[in-house]
């Protein structure tokens, strides 16, 4: 995982950015899209244990699809973004495979913007400037989008998340709701949940909560559960990330 020496975050309801020092990943999936950077030289990239590896100075991946990191040798920035926001609307129109190693130009240009001392500045600065472009509006259907705002502020919590009471909110029948949500989110109802929880324990993480807390904060049944969910999620252990106190902000994007 990635253990930056001199921490940094941001974190923000469309994306969270890390960067650090250099990491290993292993083959994992999440709902997501990711930007994998080396701030300085190549890194190395693939679809999983058994194919080819991509070599290149920075990748977007598609929302659950597997792949496997190595950047070991370079400094390192990483931004998942949630793919149901209008960021993540905007990224997902460039990616044209699984794994699309970015341009070299446009790396170069992003690489003078952040600089190679990076900071919560020069990030966010970064961020809106090269990252946030017009790009389609999210398709999803009004009734689930209730939903989906309901999950994003009650996560963690001890509030209802059954099939039952997910319907009523958005107004479907329970048959209707699941088929509705999977394909206007792209993923079902409780892969999805168990992201948004992951999510929430990364920020926590970040802030210097324990493994337990941010468990608990979460809505995990106790830290073995984030752990494993935590290395098939991000190839990598909550442990891992809690190694190093960073800084975390909040930005509204």
């Amino acid at each position: 995982m990635f253990l930056p020496t001199i921490p940094g975050a941001m974190a923000w309801p469309a994306a969270m950015i890390v960067w650090g020092p250099g990491y290993r990943a292993t083959a994992h999936r999440h709902h997501c899209i990711q930007l994998v950077m080396a701030i300085k030289g190549t890194l190395m990239i693939r679809s999983g244990r058994g194919d080819g590896w991509l070599k290149c100075g920075a990748a977007l991946v598609r929302p659950d699809a597997v792949h496997e990191v190595d950047a070991r040798n370079t400094t390192v920035l990483i931004a998942f973004i949630d793919a149901e926001s209008d960021l993540g609307s905007a990224l997902n129109e460039r990616i044209k495979s699984d794994i699309f190693p970015i341009p070299r130009g446009q790396l170069a240009r992003w690489r003078v913007r952040l600089g190679e001392d990076l900071s919560e500045s020069r990030v966010d600065r970064w961020a809106r400037m090269d990252l946030l472009r017009k790009g389609a509006t999210v398709r999803i259907h009004p009734k689930v989008q209730r939903v989906v705002k309901y999950l994003r502020e009650k996560v963690g919590g001890v509030d209802d998340f059954s099939l039952k009471t997910l319907a009523g909110i958005s107004g479907l029948s329970e048959t209707r709701f699941m088929h509705v949500f999977t394909e206007s989110v792209g993923v079902a109802l409780r892969p999805y949940i168990l992201w948004l929880r992951l999510q929430r324990a990364s920020c926590d993480l970040m802030d210097g909560h324990t493994v337990t807390q941010a468990a608990h904060n979460a809505g995990f049944s106790d830290a073995a559960h984030l752990t494993r969910t935590f290395r098939r999620m991000l190839g990598g252990t909550p442990t891992e990330l809690g190694l190093r106190k960073r800084m975390s902000s909040g930005v509204s994007v």
